[in-house]
Formats: structure tokens, C-alpha cells, sequence
């Protein structure tokens, strides 16, 4: 798979493809934010969150930050999930101390006023953050563009924040299954557009992000979220062939496999709880299938000889599928600097 264009120098696609190195490339969610001191220092020079997101230089400069700190063989794109309700013209605020909140969607009258026409023009800054990224990175660093799936997002509108069951979505999808399926339809429609442009400005990965999939019982998983995420990815890949997917439903589980069988991605991200070895005796096993993850974020926050023993354990349960070292979730305020250097530097030790 390799071509003059360098695809062959950059580790985390050629996992993508199929490929097992001795040392697994390495990137982290969240590994740009706010347990970086030059993260705050920015962020205390905007009023709020959605600027940093909307600004193209301040994006591309936080997307950079761990990259030089670290050396990652990946940069994610710095901006958030709710760009794309925003954009669809929901009202949606970030409360210091609090996060997101928006006001709540409950009725098809809140749902008929949302609308995608203005999707591009809205996220144009996002596209720029790309393209200058594409410009700024080291030739051997993959950019990682993202979006949240259909779920996730629905989850926040209906439920105007974040919850940790998440009882009005689920309520609704119950309730007026009719409603919640046009939401997450226009949710849908407007992730391909957002991700196809993407891949236009340059990004070379798509992550989707279905961060609360762990609270859908089996049935309602495959409709809420494994169906719109296929169909998302398979027209994708209709459009992008050559881009590679990874799906990252957050907590689902056994149905890990069902996921995996269905869904056409190249990569799945796994979340703390799912047992590596399992995953990687179990999980669809062809080349087009590399799993990512899954150390426990807490890890970085305990002594160097835990940390370095978890992820000695987790490279170890891999054994020859292709891998991407990554976290189960994202890295916490409360992580030092200093554990991420320690984590990296020993992963890169195994190049030797």
C-alpha cells in the first residue's frame, strides 16, 4: 500500500492497513487539553470554549502542542463533538465547571428548526484548522479528523447536557421512535458531509466518537447505533476509499463483536473495559481490522511502575493484530505531563 506520497513513512496508517510493527504507533484521546500548562495559557485568552473551536489558528496550535511535546505518531484535529448541533443551529453553550449545555429538543417543532443548509459555511473554520494542519505537521504524523455518531449527539440534544443514563433520549426513542429516528437521520446525513469535508481539507483518518453507546440495551444499540454508524461508513468509503475509519462505541461490550462483524471501519478504538486479549482473539480477524486502545486514563495518574506495567500487559495481550496504543477514554485534567512523556518514551523503546 505503500506510494511516493509517504503513506509508507507514517506508522498509524500503516496499521490501518494491516500492518504489525514491533512498536505500535501511538497517539491519545484528548492528548491535547487541559492537563497541558500551554493549554491554559491559551484557553485563558478566549472567552469560550466554542472560540478556541471556531478559531484556526488557536485550533491548529493546541492540535500541535503534544506533537511537539511528544513525538506522537498521530495529531487529532482539536475541536469538539457539538460542533455539529451548533452548526445544525442548536443552542449550545460549554459552562466552565459544568460543560456542554443545550437547550433541550422535545418536540418535532424543535426538530424543524434545525437545519443543515448553513452546515459548511458554519464549520468552514473547522475545514481551515485542517488545512493548516496538513501544512504544519512532521512529514511521519497521521491528522485525525473526527466526529461524534448520530447517538452521542441526539443523546446531548434531547437531554440538553451530559447524563450519566441519559433518560430523556432513551425515553424519547421509546416514546416517539418516529422523532428520534428523523433526528438521528439529519444527524446522520450532516456527519457524512461534515467528514467528507474533512477528507477534502486534508485529513487522512476519521474517528467517529459514539462516546455513550454503553447505555442502549441490545435492541436499541443496533438501531441507534450500529445501523446509522454503517451507514455513515459505507458512504464513506463510497466516497473516500482510500480513508480509513475508526469507530469507537464506548462501552458496549460483548456486542463489541456484533459491532465489529457489521460495521465496515478499519479500526475499532476498545474502552477500559474490554479485556485486550478477548478483543484480539475475538473481533473480526482480516487484515482490514486493526484494534486501537485501551489503557485505563487512572493509569497515568498512579506510580511509573504500574503505568509502564499496564502498558506492557496491553501490548503484550495484542499479540500479532495490528494495534494503535491509544487510552480507553481521554486523557484527564489531572494527568501530569510528565506520565505522558513516560508512557511514550517507553512505547518508543520498542523500537530497539
Amino acid at each position: 500500500m505503500a506510494s511516493s506520497s509517504g503513506i509508507q513513512a507514517k506508522p498509524l496508517l500503516a496499521a490501518l492497513r494491516g500492518e504489525r510493527r514491533k512498536r505500535p504507533p501511538v497517539w491519545l484521546m484528548r492528548q491535547a487539553g487541559r492537563y497541558l500548562p500551554e493549554y491554559r495559557e491559551i484557553r485563558r485568552s478566549v472567552a469560550g470554549f466554542l472560540e478556541l473551536c471556531y478559531s484556526p489558528d488557536l485550533a491548529i496550535e493546541i492540535t500541535l502542542q503534544p506533537i511537539r511535546r511528544y513525538g506522537f505518531d498521530a495529531a487529532i484535529l482539536f475541536s469538539d463533538i457539538l460542533v455539529i448541533p451548533d452548526a445544525l443551529g442548536a443552542d449550545v453553550r460549554f459552562v466552565e465547571g459544568e460543560g456542554p449545555q443545550l437547550t433541550p429538543l422535545r418536540s418535532r417543532a424543535d426538530l424543524a428548526r434545525l437545519d443543515a443548509k448553513g452546515l459548511h459555511a458554519h464549520l468552514e473554520p473547522v475545514y481551515a484548522t485542517i488545512r493548516g494542519l496538513r501544512a504544519a505537521l512532521p512529514s511521519d504524523v497521521t491528522l485525525i479528523g473526527f466526529s461524534g455518531a448520530p447517538w452521542t449527539l441526539a443523546a446531548y440534544m434531547v437531554e440538553g447536557g451530559g447524563s450519566k443514563e441519559f433518560l430523556a433520549p432513551r425515553r424519547m426513542a421509546r416514546r416517539e421512535p418516529e422523532l428520534f429516528g428523523a433526528l438521528i437521520d439529519l444527524l446522520a446525513d450532516a456527519v457524512i458531509e461534515y467528514l467528507s469535508a474533512q477528507v477534502t481539507a486534508g485529513a487522512e483518518v476519521l474517528q467517529l466518537f459514539d462516546s455513550w453507546a454503553g447505555v442502549l440495551p441490545e435492541p436499541e444499540l443496533r438501531r441507534w447505533c450500529i445501523e446509522p454508524t454503517k451507514r455513515i461508513v459505507t458512504a464513506l468509503r463510497g466516497r473516500h476509499p482510500d480513508v480509513p475509519l475508526i469507530a469507537f462505541p464506548r462501552g458496549i461490550g460483548a456486542s463489541y463483536v456484533e459491532f465489529a462483524r457489521e460495521v465496515p471501519v478499519q479500526g475499532i478504538s476498545l474502552d477500559t473495559g474490554v479485556p485486550v486479549a478477548w478483543a484480539a482473539r475475538t473481533l473480526r480477524r482480516d487484515p482490514s481490522l486493526c484494534l486501537q486502545g485501551n489503557l485505563d486514563p487512572v493509569a497515568l495518574l498512579g506510580d511509573e511502575t504500574g503505568l509502564l506495567a499496564e502498558a506492557q500487559r496491553i501490548v503484550a495481550a495484542y499479540g500479532d493484530r495490528p494495534f494503535i496504543f491509544n487510552l480507553g477514554h481521554g486523557v484527564t485534567q489531572e494527568t501530569s505531563p510528565d506520565a505522558v512523556s513516560r508512557l511514550v518514551d517507553y512505547l518508543k523503546s520498542l523500537d530497539g
